[in-house]
This record gives structure tokens, C-alpha cells and sequence, in this order.
């Protein structure tokens, strides 16, 4: 019903969707639902009825694809339709079951395609299935196939062709299309990128001890959601026989998107830690700023000082898309915002990475150097070089990493557009052990996703440590009352 919704002008909302499912729930028979409706069945907005309800047509000339990166996923698929298409259904519509490619009478096709990205440039196919798309990887064209689709896809007036993809869990790192769609969806949800008619659809277990059975018996409930025909205790047995990883158990089993090998901070550590509540003006908090100018993101980051409470203030990053194309950080924005997180909250330290921002950091030193208590390097108050003090920020990255592991941070508001970013970025950063100890980088020096987030937050959390570890404190305001004795 969600995937067939319309706005007031009859077109529809989804133009992309995504079904992603535990192994065994059933996505290519509910694929294959869709895929005959569309081949034959009533599909398209045909006007209004004089109730007020939709009229619903067939679509003059269906084109399903059923694709994929080889031909035995595409059989998974295309092997029901001779069980699930009826002989009243064949007959009527004079359908003609081909392995490979379906016809109907009325010149509708249904096919299986697994050919080169240039061979399939410039169909007009009007429903799409992109089949195991976790599987989708750069090098079996998985990306060019991809692209081609949603090329082919967008040509159509009115958005009346579409794609939706069927999955399991992706593997993290692995830059499947799944795992690009979950980060693409994942931005539109935190407010960070426009809507496209994107929609997805996924259930999966919460976070369970799977060393316990009962947990674990919970967790495959309910990630199986309706799916009732699932055998929980063989899923059980398969999971302890010790044929598979932990890792693939979960994204196979639990639907759950697991942590990267190399991953940082694993997503449920942060999850636990997240709170209500945020910062009231007037606390005395430390601050970090990671800055960037185009493709590397800006963030602004406060630790309050009494409790750690981690809070980001201020994330930029580009768009995504064509709207990203020559996007730059509005940086008169993000001085507004720094200089009123100063006049808002005691700051009584600020660290800043001097790269890119040289000229701000020197004003903001200048002009808030008498507030804080602590200098962020000899040579200013706020500035303070990353590409420097590595031991410095190794231990500050161990320290953090030590106290997320023992609860004793918190991050928040939890549900906030800005906690959802800062998650991101945090879950982004990546392990990357040096001279000094365990450090943290990007995936590659390449990649797209930002860790930027992260590193104000250990920036400000840096600030906080020294501030505590010097004794300095603000002196305390006077009351504005004279006493007469």
C-alpha cells in the first residue's frame, strides 16, 4: 500500500524503494507479486472517480526487468512466475512463459537482465527489480548497472517508471548499492539531503546477546516480522553450528547492520549512550571545531564539562548529487554559530584544527582569548594544527574510546536531526593504529563518508581533559548585593 501511494496530482510518492529482509523471509515472491501486477494488472493512476477515489489502470505498455549481477539471482525470481501465474491469468492475458523473457498479448514483456551496463543504456523498462543488491559491488558492474537503471528509469514522464531493490544486510566497507542506498536513505532521514521519492522498508532485530538463545530466539522473531513459515529453532542451529561469523549471522538472520572489522566505535556502544537531554545555557562546556571548505565536511562540537556530555552544535557537509557540485561550507554561517555558542555557554576551552580556517581561528583567538582558561596551543588560543601532537591526539583517541566503553560519556539530544549526523560520522571513523597507539581515520583517503563529526567531538573532549588536568576554573560572578555593617 505504501509503495503504491499517490500525491493529489496521481503521481506517485516512491520513485525508488528498498525491501530489506532477513535471508528466507520471502522477498523474491514478494517481488514477483509486484513484478505480475505491473506486468499485466491494474498499476498506473487512470484519473479520478466522481467519489473521489482513484481509478486504476493497467499500464499501456509494461516493460518489467528483473536484474541482476548474474543469472542464477535472476532465476530465484523468474522461476515463480510459472507457479504463481494461474491458467485463468495465462489464458486471459494470452501470457508466454519463456525462462529467461515473459510476453503477454497486449505486447507487455517480463525479462531476467543480467548484461553489460552499455547494453542496457537507453531502455524504457517501466518497473525494475534490482535483485540482491548487497551483492552489487564496483567490480562485477554492480555500480554501472545501477546507475544505468536509474538512468534509463528517470527518462519516463511523470516518474511513472520505478526501481526497487531486494536485500539482506549489507556487508560494511564492501560499497555494494545496498550499502550506498542505506547511506543515501540514511541522509534524508537526519534532514541532511532533499527527499526523492526515496522509500525504505526494513525489519530487523534490536540488539540481543546472541550467546543467549532466548535473545537470540527474540531477535529472529522479531526481525521475521509476519513471515511465521520461518523455522526459528533450525535458524537457531544454524547460527551455533560455527559454520558462518558472527557478523554474517546478524546481517543474514538478524537483518542488523554490524560493525565494520575496522570499524571504531561499534553502533549499539553508541547507542546505549545516548540521552534526552542537551546542553541549558550558561554550562561551562569545552568546544572543538574540525573544519573543511568543499568536499570534507565542517562540525562543532561541545563537551560539557561537569559530566562529558557530548552535544554537536553545527555539522555542513555538501549535498549530495548534482546540488553538491561546487558547494562550499557558508562560512559566515558557521562563524555565527561558533560566536554564539560563546556568548550562550561558559567556554572555558576551545580547540580548533587551524587547516583551512587559518584567518577565523586567528580572529576567534584574538577576540575570546581573555574567556578561556586553557590555550589550545603555544602559539594560540583556539588553534591547535591535527596534522601535529600525534601522541597527544592518540591518547586523547584511546581516553575517549575507554571511557565510551565504560558509560562514562553521553551524547545527546538523542532523536535530533544533528545526533542522527553525528552518528554517522562517528560510525564512520575507522581504527587506525600508529607509532603512539590506536588512532582513527576515514575507510579510505578517498572515501565520501565524513568523519569530521568525530573529530571535533575528540577535539572538544582533548579540550576538556587539559582544562581538568590544569585546575583552572572561572572565578566565581559577583551577586550584585552590598552588605553595610
Amino acid at each position: 500500500m505504501r509503495w503504491y501511494e499517490i500525491d493529489a496530482d496521481g503521481a506517485f510518492v516512491h520513485r525508488q524503494g528498498t525491501v530489506r529482509r532477513l535471508k528466507g523471509w520471502g522477498k523474491d515472491p514478494f517481488a514477483a507479486a509486484l513484478a505480475a501486477v505491473e506486468f499485466v494488472g491494474p498499476c498506473r493512476f487512470g484519473g479520478w472517480r466522481p467519489d473521489g477515489t482513484p481509478l486504476v489502470v493497467p499500464h499501456s505498455a509494461p516493460w518489467v526487468q528483473v536484474a541482476a549481477v548474474s543469472k542464477d539471482q535472476t532465476r530465484n525470481t523468474m522461476r515463480l512466475f510459472p507457479a504463481m501465474l494461474s491458467a485463468r491469468l495465462i489464458s486471459e492475458y494470452g501470457v508466454d512463459l519463456g525462462k529467461e523473457v515473459i510476453y503477454s498479448r497486449a505486447g507487455g514483456v517480463m525479462e531476467a537482465v543480467t548484461s553489460s551496463p552499455r547494453s542496457l543504456e537507453g531502455g524504457r523498462a517501466t518497473f525494475v527489480i534490482l535483485n540482491e543488491t548487497h551483492h552489487w559491488i564496483a567490480a562485477n558492474q554492480g555500480h554501472e548497472m545501477a546507475m544505468t537503471i536509474a538512468g534509463n528509469v528517470g527518462k519516463s514522464r511523470g516518474g511513472g517508471a520505478r526501481t526497487l531493490e531486494i536485500t539482506n544486510a549489507p556487508q560494511p566497507g564492501e560499497d555494494s548499492v545496498a550499502e550506498q542506498t542505506w547511506h543515501a536513505w540514511s541522509k534524508v532521514a537526519e534532514g541532511k539531503a532533499r527527499s526523492s521519492g526515496l522509500y525504505y522498508d526494513s525489519v530487523e532485530s534490536p540488539p540481543v546477546d546472541m550467546s543467549d538463545p532466548d535473545q537470540l530466539r527474540a531477535g529472529i522473531i522479531a526481525a521475521r516480522g509476519d513471515s511465521d513459515w520461518l523455522d526459528v529453532a533450525w535458524i537457531i542451529s544454524t547460527i551455533y553450528s560455527g559454520h558462518m561469523p558472527r557478523s554474517r549471522s546478524q546481517r543474514m538472520f538478524l537483518n542488523q547492520l554490524v560493525t565494520a572489522e575496522d570499524q571504531l566505535i561499534a553502533p549499539e556502544d553508541w547507542d546505549r549512550l545516548a540521552a534526552d537531554e542537551g546542553l541549558a545555557p550558561g554550562d561551562e562546556i569545552t568546544l572543538g571545531f574540525d573544519g573543511g571548505k568543499s568536499d570534507d565536511a565542517t562540525a562543532l562540537c561541545a563537551v560539557r564539562v561537569r559530566d562529558r556530555l557530548i552535544m554537536p552544535l553545527g555539522i555542513w557537509e555538501a549535498p549530495d548529487g548534482p546540488a553538491g557540485d561546487g558547494w562550499e561550507v557558508d562560512r559566515q554561517a558557521v562563524d555565527g554559530v561558533v560566536r554564539n555558542a560563546l556568548a550562550v555557554y561558559r567556554v572555558s576551552a576551545f580547540f580548533a584544527d587551524v587547516a583551512l580556517w587559518e584567518s577565523y581561528i586567528d580572529t576567534w583567538s584574538e577576540d575570546y582569548r581573555e574567556q578561556l582558561l586553557i590555550k589550545a596551543s603555544p602559539r594560540s588560543a583556539v588553534g591547535r594544527d591535527m596534522r601535529g601532537g600525534l601522541a597527544e591526539l592518540t591518547a586523547a583517541n584511546e581516553r575517549l574510546l575507554s571511557a565510551l566503553e565504560n558509560g562514562t560519556v553521553r551524547h545527546g539530544p538523542a532523536g535530533s536531526p544533528l545526533a542522527a549526523t553525528l552518528r554517522r560520522h562517528v560510525l564512520n571513523a575507522r581504527r587506525r593504529p600508529n607509532r603512539y597507539g590506536l588512532s582513527f581515520g576515514k575507510s579510505s583517503r578517498e572515501s565520501s563518508r565524513k568523519v569530521d563529526g568525530y573529530a571535533a567531538v575528540l577535539l572538544a573532549d582533548l579540550a576538556r581533559h587539559r582544562l581538568l588536568e590544569s585546575g583552572k576554573t572561572h572565578k566565581p560572578e559577583r551577586s550584585g548585593a552590598v552588605y553595610f555593617f
